[in-house]
C-alpha cells in the first residue's frame, strides 16, 4: 500500500536507476564547475556569466536542478518509509509521509520555476 501511495506504483529498480543516474549527473556537474573555477584563478563576474550564457551550460544546469529534485524525492521517500512507520504511530504515519512529500513537492516546484527564471532570464 505504501508503494502505491508514495511511489506512484513504480518499481524499486526504477527508483534505484533514477537515483544513480541523478547522482552521476550531479557529480559530473560538480567536476565541471570546480574545474572551471580552478582553471580561472582570477575568476571575474564576466567569465562566470559567460559560462552560463552558453546554451549547453543552461541545459546542463536545468538537468542538474531536475536531477536534484528527483534524487531528493527518492531519498526523502526512503527515509520517511524507514523511520515513520505505522508500527510507531499507526495510520498517522501515512498522513505524515504524504504531508512531508507534499511540502517537498511545493518547495521543489518553486525552486524549479525560480531556476528556469534565473537560467533563461524570464521575468
Amino acid at each position: 500500500m505504501v508503494t502505491a501511495v508514495t511511489s506512484w506504483g513504480r518499481s524499486g529498480l526504477y527508483d534505484w536507476l533514477v537515483q544513480r543516474f541523478s547522482a552521476v549527473v550531479l557529480a559530473v556537474y560538480t567536476v565541471v564547475v570546480v574545474g572551471f573555477i580552478v582553471l580561472h584563478p582570477g575568476l571575474t563576474y564576466g567569465e562566470w556569466s559567460g559560462l552560463f550564457d552558453q546554451l549547453w551550460m543552461r541545459i546542463f544546469s536545468l538537468l542538474v536542478l531536475v536531477c536534484t529534485i528527483a534524487h531528493g524525492w527518492i531519498g526523502l521517500w526512503g527515509v520517511l518509509t524507514d523511520y515513520i512507520t505505522t508500527r510507531m504511530i499507526g495510520n498517522a504515519a501515512l498522513k505524515l509521509r504524504m504531508l512531508a512529500l507534499l511540502i517537498y513537492a511545493l518547495i521543489s516546484i518553486s525552486f524549479l520555476v525560480w531556476g528556469v527564471e534565473i537560467l533563461w532570464g524570464f521575468s
